[in-house]
């Protein structure tokens, strides 16, 4: 029989993100612990492990509204698969360099809120696209320049402003909740005012729809996935790009 005993050793050795621009540094805090293995009959085998504790996040707090920021840093709660950072999307192309969730101050705001709702449910966001910069819009518009599906990017997306989501739910255990449709399907089955699909579809649609725009959100017709929070809209059209860890 084993019996295992942990002694702490040292607190705070900090896990540095190295090649990454200061900005983008992520420190995180761990325990190096020393566990000692006994077996009867035998010498003790001590050996150490270090243990990750999770990220600090951080507090919005103080910021301006128009603010971007990356998602992440301000809650573990989300769940992300960010397709344009893939090949799986409709331009079959990848045109993020890495995947990551930016907002404006407020739309993470109400993001938050959205989810803590979701989670009393049994629910979590999972994000498909946040921020999108306007030049990704005019690689969009070139495949598909259809006003029903892709936003003209000279009067730009409410995604180039910080403003919009494209989302889905999972299960509180990560599992994806059925919606009927893929994201991105261009196609009557991924419409709201179709009705003509499994209740168990209709129903997990009503409660993403019902719950973000209870917060604020607002949806269109050809996109089960996608929401603009109502605010969003005046925002200026952006076009930077983030930094990738390396």
């Amino acid at each position: 029989m084993f019996r295992i005993i942990f002694y702490v050793l040292t607190i705070n050795t900090l896990f540095l993100c190295f090649g990454c621009k200061e900005n983008k540094t992520r420190d995180l805090i761990s325990d190096v612990q020393e566990v000692v293995v006994e077996k009867e009959d035998q010498k003790p085998i001590t050996i150490s492990v270090v243990v990750p504790q999770k990220p600090k996040l951080k507090s919005l707090t103080g910021l301006a509204d128009t603010t971007f920021i990356r998602l992440a840093d301000y809650s573990a709660d989300f769940v992300y698969d960010l397709r344009y950072a893939t090949t799986n999307n409709f331009l079959k192309a990848k045109v993020y360099e890495c995947a990551e969730c930016y907002t404006r101050v407020k739309t993470a705001k109400a993001l938050l809120k959205a989810n803590a709702a979701f989670m009393e449910k049994g629910y979590k966001i999972k994000f498909y696209d946040c921020y999108r910069p306007n030049s990704v819009q005019y690689k969009m518009w070139e495949i598909v320049p259809n006003p029903q599906y892709v936003a003209n990017p000279v009067k730009g997306s409410i995604h180039n402003k910080g403003g919009a989501v494209d989302i889905t739910l999972v299960t509180l255990e990560g599992a994806d909740v059925a919606m009927g449709t893929d994201f991105d399907f261009f196609g009557k089955k991924a419409y709201h005012d179709n009705l003509n699909l499994p209740q168990e579809i209709l129903d997990h649609r009503k409660i993403l729809k019902k719950t973000m725009e209870s917060f604020g959100f607002w949806s269109i017709r050809t996109e089960w996935w996608h929401y603009n929070l109502s605010a969003g809209s005046n925002a200026k059209i952006a076009n930077f790009k983030w930094d990738c860890a390396s």
